[in-house]
């Protein structure tokens, strides 16, 4: 109890360490048990499909309708499999009014077998087996029939489709890849019935047997669409597969891990938000290193007060103390002061934990699961972090003869303490590699929000599902663009901000060739889309309602346009099956081409994008040119309402919208400052700390000097030099792996801010002042103590 501030910095840059770990591990923990409430998890599988044709390749969640039950037929190794197929939302009739749900999705029977949902009311074995039968989760029921009993009741579905409900199960848990509240049955989805194996739409799930040889089902797959796939490839394409990977592209599928799909998936249309397995990477190491400078801080601080108590142990061995007892003391002194920081860490994480929650877009709690691992890891962590920390005391100081230590040859300064230095600089090269780390994420995220990606996103109002007015919804476009405050609007579900998606191959002639087509997003839109989003034409025109042969005219982007390889694209002629065994090849002539846009996150490359002119009412977007903008939102609204009073009105903002896309990665960063900050303000306190004693060990030098002249810079300089020498040996250490991991973070983005030597010297500096001032309290206090208190003693 006699140096209360210098025990108060040990234990607050512990609690402060361990309470930040903590808060990460709660984090890693709720991303690692992403979908192992399902009890076959290790036994589940997704059929990931990849494809290369047509200029373009990648890989996807989604394969054809009839390949879940071939592959229940071919394979005994498969006990059972299940299909997902979502079409989007529908409106759900609640009272007099509708309200529109998205989270809805088609399920073949099977999908009670293959995961984990149990039941409240109804028979899993036969629930989803009638046509428009309906499983909903408990949440819903309570929302549409205010109990869980609700087997038996009817749901309306656009006020003209009835499902009965035949299920009602427990809520999804958050931690799941997909989350649906009302599973559709299979069986009312005609597209269910397609034996297309060129048209990928269903999410196919399998389930092994416990004793499957994953390797060998997987080695099974090429004969297994050989088989299956090559009749129709023959008479769509005229070739086999032999001849169509000679050309370059492939066509298959191959099993993906349940367990990895969150973390891991790298497969496009992917079923809910994906995590990311680099960020727990990260946020892994980032507590990890956190933990090791407050661990660090504690030991070194610890040993460095010891030495201060070599009298008292020479008194106390004097007096007979025996080294056993004086061992025990100092163990158990160390082991209460870590108990009394830990303590204090997780008081501090639960306090923190809805701030956190709110940072990472999280619902993390102290659950019992929690507590069951928390509890004895703490203990362990007190022991083993006490029994570190006291062990130089408990066995360096113990050791010593009395006569020596009451002689006073004990003493000795920072200088010499090549441990400690060691890990100062330890502390240091942490700290400035997550400077680093936290600079470059900041720069990605503002090239991101400056980028220029080829449309406007300012003052544009997007209003949702718009295809709900049905006939009206053309009307409704019509009013909005005759307000005072609207310059333009288009009508379309295809948006670049997020929205429908549609695949397609295109061929240069009606008679299909691999080698002669392009593989391109498919997008209808109006003639108000290209003037309303700003997007450059480059050649050509746009579309034109005075063209009546517009109906039957596209327009691509330079990307399509280069896959192409026409020396002028304009008036060229475009082949579109329009079935799924491309029976029927519809010709579509080039009218312009228009620059790239973004119409994708900026982690990928803008590929082929092919627009249609065709009436599409999924959503109506606006381009205002009001400074009035509640305004002009309530004109909206009235004009919504007076079409359709009991319809949702729902309204976004592109800029919003665009933000959205980058969430993860914003959250990241918000999260990166503030543990770096942390991480920062612990490896300081320690530094404080041994500054402080460096300048006390160093009290009488200090004295000797002033009264021979030297100026309180000199002293200051002289204090502060050995542990800036620290700082710029963690500097030269940190700057080449700061380096090499964001690099590697940043090679997740196709379009990004390259990396930048300033970082690294501004982090440098910044750790330098950062480090001179927190010295400098301690160094300027002791220049100005009067020589005399220094000296008296001598």
């Amino acid at each position: 109890m006699k140096n209360k501030g210098f025990t108060a910095i040990n234990v607050l840059g512990l609690a402060l360490g361990l309470a930040t770990c903590l808060l990460i591990v709660f984090y890693v923990f709720d991303e690692l048990s992403f979908d192992r409430y399902n009890v076959n998890l290790e036994h589940i599988y997704r059929l990931n499909n990849n494809i290369k044709f047509g200029g373009n390749e990648g890989v996807y969640s989604e394969s054809p309708a009839p390949t879940a039950a071939a592959l229940k037929a071919d394979f005994p190794e498969i006990e059972q499999v299940t299909r997902f197929r979502q079409r989007g939302g529908n409106l759900v009739k609640k009272g007099d009014h509708n309200i529109q749900e998205d989270m809805m999705v088609y399920a073949d029977p099977s999908v009670f077998k293959v995961f984990t949902l149990p039941m409240i009311d109804g028979d899993p074995a036969t629930a989803l087996k009638e046509t428009h039968s309906v499983v909903i989760n408990e949440k819903t029921a309570l929302k549409y029939f205010n109990t869980t009993n609700a087997v038996g009741k009817v749901l309306t579905f656009n006020d003209t489709a009835l499902y009965k409900v035949t299920g009602v199960m427990k809520n999804i848990p958050k931690q799941s890849h997909f989350d649906f509240d009302f599973f559709i049955s299979m069986s009312s989805l005609n597209e269910s019935k397609d034996d297309s194996w060129f048209s990928n739409n269903f999410d196919t799930y399998i389930l092994f047997r416990p004793d499957a040889d994953i390797n060998r089902f997987t080695a099974k797959l090429p004969e297994f669409v050989k088989k299956h796939a090559e009749p129709q490839l023959q008479s769509i394409l005229h070739m086999n597969f032999a001849t169509l990977e000679k050309g370059g592209n492939y066509f298959r599928f191959s099993p993906f891990p349940l367990k990895k799909i969150h973390l891991e998936s790298t497969a496009k249309y992917d079923l809910g938000t994906k995590g990311d397995i680099k960020i727990v990477y990260i946020f892994s190491a980032i507590a990890i290193f956190i933990l090791l400078i407050a661990c660090v801080n504690f030991m070194n601080l610890s040993t460095a007060r010891s030495s201060n108590r070599a009298k008292e142990v020479g008194v106390r061995k004097v007096l007979g103390s025996p080294r056993k007892y004086l061992i025990a003391q100092f163990l158990t002194e160390s082991v209460m002061v870590t108990l009394a920081g830990a303590i204090i860490a997780v008081l501090l994480a639960w306090g923190f934990l809805p701030l956190f929650n709110q940072m990472s877009g999280k619902e993390l709690a102290v659950t019992p699961q929690i507590i069951s691992w928390l509890i004895p890891v703490m203990v362990v962590f007190i022991i083993m972090v006490g029994c570190i920390a006291g062990s130089y005391p408990a066995l360096f100081l113990s050791g010593f003869q009395p006569i020596e230590v009451l002689k006073g040859k004990l003493a000795s300064g920072f200088k010499g303490g090549m441990l400690r230095s060691s890990l100062v600089v330890f502390q240091f090269f942490i700290s400035i590699v997550l400077i680093i780390g936290t600079f470059v994420i900041y720069n990605q995220l503002q090239y991101i929000q400056n980028k220029d990606v080829g449309y406007n996103r300012d003052h544009v109002m997007i209003i949702n599902r718009t295809w709900t007015l049905g006939k009206k919804a053309k009307v409704f476009k019509d009013e909005v663009k005759q307000l005072a405050g609207v310059k333009n609007a288009t009508m379309t579900g295809f948006l670049p901000t997020g929205g429908d998606n549609n695949n397609s191959t295109l061929f240069k002639d009606p008679v299909l060739d691999a080698k002669r087509s392009v593989q391109s997003a498919i997008w209808t839109i109006d003639e108000d889309y290209i003037p309303t989003l700003g997007i450059k034409v480059k050649t050509g025109r746009n579309f034109s309602r005075e063209m009546k042969t517009d109906t039957d005219a596209i327009i691509i982007n330079e990307a399509a346009e280069q896959l192409l390889g026409f020396k002028d694209p304009l008036n060229q002629l475009l082949y579109l099956p329009m079935d799924s065994k491309a029976s029927i090849m519809k010709p579509f002539h080039i009218v312009g081409v228009i620059k790239n846009f973004n119409f994708k996150s900026l982690r990928e490359s803008v590929t082929p994008l092919v627009l249609f002119d065709s009436d599409d009412t999924g959503a109506l977007t606006v381009r205002m040119n009001s400074t009035d903008i509640p305004g002009l939102l309530a004109q909206i609204k009235s004009k919504w309402a007076s079409l359709s009073p009991n319809l949702q009105f729902d309204y976004s903002f592109m800029n919003e919208d665009y933000e959205g896309l980058y969430r993860a990665e914003q959250r990241t960063g918000k999260i990166a400052v503030a543990f770096t900050s942390l991480a920062v303000v612990i490896a300081c306190l320690g530094l404080f700390g041994l500054a402080a004693y460096a300048a006390e060990q160093r009290t009488k030098e200090i004295g000797i000097r002033k009264v021979l002249g030297a100026s309180i810079s000199t002293i200051v300089g002289m204090l502060s030099k050995d542990f800036i020498k620290l700082v710029l040996i963690a500097i030269l250490v940190a700057a080449p792996v700061g380096w090499f991991f964001m690099n590697k973070w940043l090679e997740g983005f196709a379009y990004r801010q390259e990396f930048q030597w300033w970082v690294v010297i501004l982090a440098g500096v910044g750790a330098i002042l950062i480090a001179f001032i927190t010295i400098s309290f301690q160094s300027i206090k002791a220049a100005l103590t009067n020589p005399v208190k220094s000296l008296k003693s001598e």
